[in-house]
Order: C-alpha cells, then structure tokens, then sequence
C-alpha cells in the first residue's frame, strides 16, 4: 500500500502543466474556484454555497492517509500560468478499478486544460487501474468531449445527487479499459 501511495502522489507532466498533489497552500484558490456556482452545479459532490472551511477540509481528506482518493492539482506555474486551474482525481474503487472526477476554473473553460489533465492522468496509470470510469451530467456536453477525446467509450445513462443543485441530474457513463 506504501508503494501504490507513492505512485498516486507522483508529478504528472502534461503538456501545458503539471498535475501535482494538493497542497494546504491551495486552499484560498480551490475555495474560490469550488465556491462558483458554475463549477459546482457541473459536480455531485460540491456545495454551493461553498462553505468556509470546506476547501481546508477536503485537502486534508484527500492527502490524508486513510483516503480512497488521489487527487491533483492543475498546476501551469512552471509554463508561465496560474498555479490552480482545477483539480482532477481518480477515487479507487475494487478490482483494479477507479473513478475519474476533475473540474477547471471557468476561466479555463474550451482551452483544453481538462482534456490535457484527463489524457495525462490516464497515460500515466499511477494506480495501475484496468479500467476508469467517469460521469457527466448531461447538460455538461463539453465535459463528456472530454472524456471521448481521451478514449472513453459511452456505456449508458443514469442520474447522480448533485448537492449544489439539491437534484437528481441526468448523467451520461463513461469507460476506458486500460488492461
């Protein structure tokens, strides 16, 4: 278990930046980003409003050493960009599986940031998955572009809870085999 920590925790080099672990210097920017209501309507699991404390709290889950999920910070400093652009994350579930999850700043939105991160993340492997799933809500057809330009293969719709919301959203699932 040592060993596969070390591997998630690893830099991972994508073209225009760096997806690196979070830091609890990237709570005020991540609360900022998670805190627009454009961003968190587009996640199951982000509140809005964002409450105060809530981006400390989820660095701490996330770096833990107990979590189920490896996240990284989009990271363009050392190409001359912003050191958070968003986050994405790969939730392990069993049998050499995980989820993918990941977000951009608005401001970041149709620049291909995501689609960079997603093929970064998933050419990289640090888990060693056999295969990832994803979700998009269906009213998020940029995000679902996404995953089909890294490979992902449609397999259905379903609905997913989404706390900013207060609803249950229409998804659209997606995976990718690896193995």
């Amino acid at each position: 278990m040592k060993q596969e920590t070390i591997a998630a925790q690893a830099v991972i080099e994508a073209p225009r930046m760096l997806l690196r672990p979070l830091r609890a210097s990237d709570a005020g920017l991540l609360a900022m980003y998670a805190g627009d209501r454009r961003v968190a309507e587009m996640t199951s699991t982000i509140p809005h409003p964002y409450p105060p404390g809530a981006a400390e709290a989820y660095i701490g889950r996330v770096t833990g050493p107990t979590t189920t999920e490896v996240v990284w910070a989009l990271d363009a400093t050392d190409m001359g960009g912003a050191e958070l652009m968003g986050v994405i994350g790969l939730k392990k579930m069993d049998r050499g599986q995980s989820e993918i999850g990941y977000w951009v700043a608005p401001a970041m939105w149709n620049t291909g940031f995501a689609s960079e991160a997603v093929r970064a993340l998933v050419s990289a492997n640090p888990l060693g998955n056999q295969t990832i799933f994803a979700s998009v809500f269906q009213d998020n057809p940029g995000s679902a572009r996404v995953l089909t330009n890294a490979g992902f293969d449609y397999l259905g719709d379903a609905e997913t809870f989404s706390v900013a919301r207060n609803a249950k959203v229409a998804t659209w699932t997606y995976l990718k085999r690896l193995a």
